[in-house]
């Protein structure tokens, strides 16, 4: 078969060949799949260099999870390497119920470094979480349009016991509250309850699916990712420490140096493509990567 010579043959052909950022990410991806003989599933945001476009866990994600899962052998089990913000908890219950379903609930997650709100529901969707010493879980509280839910239902009740006292502010909270859609208080709580009572039933049906006193272990957990006071707002980070003492199932990166090192290459790899290219989000399976571009 000839080779064509024209600009378009060129042009197609450039595009076929994968940039160094993508080869050296497979590269270690392909390590991790060797070392833990299981299927990995790689889902990566780019929210920390400042990207804007599409970093949360939305419903237009599932697209990239079916391309990536795609061909998988469903009896070696999924590994997620999971960084993430959070997002929508109706958006990560759709992911979550699909890769259960595929993988027969066989899942563990990989925090290299940062799983929040949303992110944390996912993780307790697992079997085990593998964190290292500088990895964070965060409070369970969803994202609705990028912003906090608790928040959300806290101006709103802010406002009430104010205007419950007199009318002298009726303006500003008018003003300020105006930047909510009809109904959005509700559609907060809404969030909100749903999102306790997905990890709820995750953590009782993945996590400690054999244990005879999951009932209290899981309550536990659930009131101390759902707790939302002063003290234990929207960005708090829990370690692996904290996250072992509220009960989650726990294992250290340090304890498999061989592990922890091929994770923190793949982790470095993505945020490296993060910060050289204008990719916003990055989810990567061992045959494609569905990448989503930031537009800003």
């Amino acid at each position: 078969m000839n080779e064509g010579g024209n600009w378009s043959d060129i042009f197609n052909e450039i595009r076929s060949v994968p940039s160094s950022y993508d080869t050296v990410r497979h590269k270690y991806y392909m390590k991790l799949r060797e070392l833990t003989h299981r299927n990995i599933l790689c889902y990566y945001s780019g929210w920390q260099q400042g990207k804007q476009t599409s970093i949360d866990i939305n419903d237009s994600d599932m697209e990239g999870i079916m391309s990536a899962v795609s061909g998988m052998d469903k009896k070696k089990g999924l590994t997620i390497l999971l960084h993430t913000p959070g997002g929508d908890p109706t958006a990560t219950e759709s992911i979550v119920s699909y890769l259960r379903e595929f993988f027969n609930d066989d899942i563990e997650v990989i925090v290299p470094h940062m799983a929040m709100s949303a992110g944390t529901m996912m993780a307790c969707a697992s079997k085990v979480i593998y964190m290292g010493k500088q990895s964070s879980l965060g409070p369970v509280d969803p994202q609705l349009g990028g912003l906090p839910a608790y928040n959300i239902l806290e101006e709103f009740n802010e406002a009430y016991q104010d205007l419950k006292n007199g009318n002298e502010n009726a303006v500003y909270w008018n003003i300020l509250l105006s930047k909510y859609p009809s109904s959005f208080n509700k559609f907060a709580k809404d969030a909100i309850d749903l999102s306790e009572k997905l990890i709820n039933q995750w953590l009782s049906e993945v996590m400690f699916a054999d244990d005879l006193d999951k009932n209290n272990k899981v309550e536990g957990i659930v009131q101390e990712l759902n707790e939302h006071t002063k003290s234990k707002a929207h960005g708090r980070h829990f370690n692996h420490k904290k996250a072992s003492e509220i009960g989650l199932k726990i294992k250290l990166l340090e304890e498999n140096q061989e592990l922890q090192n091929i994770v923190l290459s793949l982790h470095h790899s993505f945020i490296i493509s993060f910060q050289r290219t204008k990719a916003s989000k990055i989810i990567e399976g061992p045959k494609s990567a569905y990448i989503l571009f930031d537009n800003k």
